[in-house]
C-alpha cells in the first residue's frame, strides 16, 4: 500500500506541475511549432485588403456547444486582427445592428445629416471558413484520461490536470477570394497543450473576458491555440504571395476591386447608347484615332471585350472603342 501511495503522489505531483509549468518559446523565427506550440501572432507588414470570417457549419457550431463553447468566429477575427494581414469587415451579429440603422434612416426615423445609408459599407475582398475537430473525444482529461482507470483514487488528479473533453483540437480554414470564388489560401492548425499561455499571446495577460470560454478554460484555450497555429500558417503562406495584393499607399481593396472583372459588366450582343452627346469612338483600346462619335440617341452594339477601361462596339462606321463610364445600357 505504501508503494502505491507513493505512486499516486508521484502521479499528482506530475500533473499539478504539467499545469503550473508554462510552454516555453518556440525558437523557430516566429512560426508554430509542433502540436500547435505557437507562441507569437504572425504578422503582415501592411493589410492586404479585406477579409470576414463566416460561421462554420452547424455541425462544428454543435460540437463546440457541447463542450461549452460558442462561435470560434470572435477569436479568429481578433487573430487575424493582431496580425495586420487584413482589414475586417463585419458580417456577424453586429451587421444586423448595421442593417437596422440603414432601416431606420430609409425610413426617415433618423435625426438630419446622420450620413447613414446606401453605398458606405466595404466589400470584403476574402472570406476565411473555418472548422474545427476533436480526435478521441471519449479519452477524458489529460491525466485523467491515462490515470482515470486506477479508480476514484485519482479522480483529483484528473481534475488537477484540467478535465479534457478531448485530447486534441484540430482546426482547418480556406481563404477564397469573393470575386472570383478561387480558394487562395487553406491550412490546418492542432493544438494538445492545456498550458498554452493564449491569454498571454493575444491578451497580454489581461482581458478576453468578452471571448468566454476561449479564454478562460482549459477546451477553449487548445480550440484557441490551434486556431493561432492555424492562422499562422495561412500568414506564412500567403505573407509574400505576389498573387495577393499589397496595400502601399492606397487602401487594398480598391486596388482588388479594380484588378478584378467587372461586376454588372453587359453580355456580348447588348446595345449601349451614350450618357452625353459627342462621345468619340476610337480606333483602338486607347485615346488614339477616332473612329466616329456619338449623339445622346446613336445606339452601338457590345461586342463582348473589355481592355483598359474601353468597351469594343460595333457601329454603323464600323468596330471601334468607347470608354465604358461614358456609355449606359439601353
Amino acid at each position: 500500500m505504501k508503494v502505491l501511495a507513493l505512486t499516486l503522489n508521484a502521479a499528482a505531483l506530475a500533473a499539478a506541475a504539467c499545469i503550473a509549468t508554462p510552454v516555453q518559446a518556440q525558437t523557430l523565427g516566429g512560426a508554430s511549432g509542433p502540436a500547435g506550440d505557437a507562441q507569437q501572432v504572425e504578422k503582415c507588414d501592411a493589410p492586404k485588403g479585406t477579409l470576414a470570417v463566416v460561421e462554420p457549419q452547424n455541425a462544428v457550431l454543435q460540437a463546440l456547444l457541447n463542450i461549452g463553447l460558442q462561435s470560434p468566429t470572435g477569436i479568429i477575427r481578433l487573430i487575424v486582427q493582431q496580425s495586420n494581414c487584413f482589414q475586417i469587415v463585419e458580417r456577424g451579429a453586429a451587421f444586423q445592428n448595421m442593417m437596422q440603422e440603414r432601416a431606420l434612416a430609409a425610413g426617415g426615423q433618423l435625426q438630419g445629416d446622420q450620413n447613414v445609408g446606401k453605398g458606405q459599407m466595404v466589400a470584403a475582398d476574402f472570406i476565411v471558413t473555418p472548422s474545427v475537430v476533436f480526435s478521441n473525444p471519449n479519452a477524458g482529461g489529460v491525466g485523467g484520461g491515462l490515470l482515470g482507470g486506477l479508480g476514484g483514487l485519482l479522480g483529483l488528479v484528473g481534475a488537477l490536470a484540467g478535465g479534457l473533453k478531448f485530447k486534441e483540437a484540430q482546426t482547418s480554414m480556406t481563404m477564397a477570394d469573393t470575386r472570383s470564388g478561387i480558394q487562395v489560401a487553406a491550412a490546418e492548425g492542432s493544438a494538445q497543450k492545456t498550458d498554452f499561455n493564449i491569454g498571454g499571446v493575444l491578451f497580454g495577460g489581461g482581458g478576453g473576458a468578452a471571448l468566454g470560454g476561449y479564454s478562460n478554460t482549459a477546451e477553449g484555450k487548445i480550440v484557441a491555440a490551434s486556431f493561432l497555429d492555424n492562422w499562422n500558417k495561412i500568414v506564412l503562406s500567403i505573407r509574400n504571395n505576389p498573387s495577393l495584393i499589397q496595400a502601399k499607399a492606397g487602401p487594398a481593396s480598391q486596388a482588388n476591386a479594380a484588378g478584378s472583372v467587372k461586376a454588372g459588366a453587359g453580355s456580348a450582343g447588348d446595345v449601349y447608347v451614350a450618357k452625353i452627346a459627342g462621345v468619340k469612338v476610337y480606333r483602338s483600346a486607347g485615346e488614339g484615332a477616332e473612329l466616329t462619335s456619338l449623339s445622346k440617341v446613336d445606339e452601338v452594339i457590345y461586342e463582348g471585350e473589355e481592355q483598359n477601361g474601353f468597351m469594343k462596339v460595333a457601329t454603323p462606321r464600323g468596330t471601334g472603342w468607347v470608354k465604358a463610364i461614358m456609355v449606359r445600357k439601353q
